[in-house]
């Protein structure tokens, strides 16, 4: 039975060997040698027993024949498995031709390039965006604008050129800190066309107050840099020049910057005033060169709203309006705080200022509701900064300010 394992082993060994050699190779002629040997051997096998019983020689075919059975099964699993392994393997054919060389720069990502378009499309989404509020924002052109929505409009005062060449930028600074044009124009230039338009607006505002209440005028404003300073200290000045005895006082105790245009310090001013610091007669001081008074902001107040809710000022404005015959007072703008609401409850004539291209028709109309919210009527407005081409804009110099404190007296 060993033999008969051996033989089933050399015929497929045989199988194999054929596919790689000839009958002539060395190789293929040892196996035919060996199987030469193993037939003899299972002859003289088979004559041995030929001399056993009958009973006993079929017992041993028959295990013979299993044994053979089993041992050509078990080698054609074998193989299968074999092939089966070889199959599902994955013999590589790929060669190395060339080593790899490692830069000693990155190729990706290339930082420099994502840093110029980056500032290159920041650039040009924030000049967009510029242009885009700039175009979406248009500012008030024409009095026509303010008139549709049911506000006078008592004068428009064009751009004064010969400010913009004394000022040829709009905010000065002078030792890291921005200054407020302190221009004088009625002063300085009179004959200018800005006066010649305030002193229309004074003929105006005659007619406007004579069923007012008080002979108090407060201007004000929307929203900071729409020139109400500018109006109302030249305004003081061409009605003190008709003959009238006049008292500009500054309530802008935040930012109010009239001191520097008249020369005085805020030394006893209106805050100073209504804090019981000072009294009316310490803070009058006279402007020689307009012929009429003035009363400067005063000390910054940690509290400008709660001062003009105090029984002094209108004391004060009472006194004012008894003295004097007329009392000019600028204010902050209404859409930046609500000192205006307060002081216009003792004014009997109130006046806005609008800013040509700047201030838009929708901040007028609120801040107008704003003042009627308060019960206060407003008589009309002033265009100013008007010029002629409406796509250019320049102004007096005045600079942009917030209503935070600001120390300098």
């Amino acid at each position: 039975m060993n033999v008969d394992n051996q033989l089933n082993q050399l015929t497929f060994r045989e199988a194999e060997v054929s596919q790689l050699f000839t009958k002539d190779h060395p190789t293929y002629k040892a196996l035919l040698e060996k199987r030469k040997v193993l037939q003899q051997e299972k002859a003289k096998l088979n004559q041995q027993v030929s001399g056993m019983p009958a009973t006993q020689q079929e017992v041993l075919r028959l295990s013979r024949n299993v044994e053979s059975g089993q041992a050509v099964y078990m080698q054609l699993l074998n193989r299968q498995q074999e092939l089966n392994i070889a199959k599902n393997s994955a013999i590589g054919n790929v060669r190395i031709i060339d080593s790899a060389i490692t830069e000693p720069k990155p190729v990706k990502p290339k930082k420099s390039l994502i840093l110029l378009i980056g500032i290159v499309l920041g650039g040009v989404i924030s000049v967009g965006l510029v242009l885009l509020r700039v175009f979406l924002r248009r500012g008030i052109e024409s009095p026509e604008q303010l008139e549709e929505l049911g506000i006078n409009v008592y004068a428009s005062v064009p751009v004064s050129e010969w400010m913009a060449r004394q000022t040829p930028k709009r905010s000065l600074k002078v030792k890291g800190k921005k200054q407020e044009n302190t221009s004088f124009l009625a002063v300085d230039n009179p004959a200018d066309l800005a006066i010649e338009a305030v002193r229309s607006l004074r003929t105006s505002l005659h007619f406007a107050m004579m069923e007012a209440g008080n002979n108090v005028l407060m201007i004000s404003g929307a929203s900071p840099n729409a020139g109400k300073t500018f109006v109302t200290t030249n305004l003081a000045a061409v009605i003190a020049q008709s003959g009238q005895k006049v008292l500009f006082i500054d309530a802008d105790m935040r930012k109010g910057y009239a001191h520097q245009i008249f020369h005085h310090s805020t030394e006893h001013g209106l805050s100073d005033i209504l804090s019981g610091k000072s009294t009316v007669q310490q803070g009058i001081k006279p402007v020689a060169a307009a012929g009429f008074d003035f009363l400067s902001r005063g000390t910054n107040p940690p509290n400008p709203a709660e001062l003009l809710m105090h029984s002094r000022f209108q004391q004060l404005i009472e006194w004012a309006s008894q003295n004097y015959d007329l009392v000019l007072v600028d204010t902050p703008p209404i859409l930046a705080v609500t000192d205006a609401a307060i002081i216009g409850r003792y004014a009997g004539t109130t006046l806005l200022v609008a800013r040509f291209e700047q201030n838009t028709a929708k901040e007028m109309e609120v801040s107008v509701r704003r003042f009627e919210q308060s019960g206060i009527e407003i008589k009309g407005c002033i265009l100013n900064g008007v010029i002629k081409k409406a796509s250019s804009y320049y102004g007096y110099g005045y600079s942009h300010y917030g209503y935070s404190y600001d120390d300098k007296k």
